[in-house]
């Protein structure tokens, strides 16, 4: 992971999904599943990871040149 070095500098992962990309139950598995596999893939304490989820309006985050907003109009 980024920032993390010999050192055990706690790690910091930053997740970013759109605002009603996943309920808070979703939310905690993501938490735990990244915590978890942080434990099991690079044999680190998961008490030092740090886990933050930021919420992006559709407005604001675009692919392939459009919004998000517009592709889910599009969608339906």
């Amino acid at each position: 992971m980024l920032g993390e070095t010999e050192d055990n500098t706690v790690p910091f992962v930053n997740i970013k999904i759109t605002k009603e990309g996943a309920t808070r139950e979703q939310k905690a598995e993501r938490i735990q599943g990244v915590t978890d596999l942080r434990g099991k893939v690079l044999q680190r304490n998961p008490r030092t990871t740090v886990v933050i989820i930021e919420e992006v309006d559709t407005d604001k985050w675009g692919i392939g040149g459009e919004t998000v907003t517009a592709l889910r109009k599009k969608s339906t």
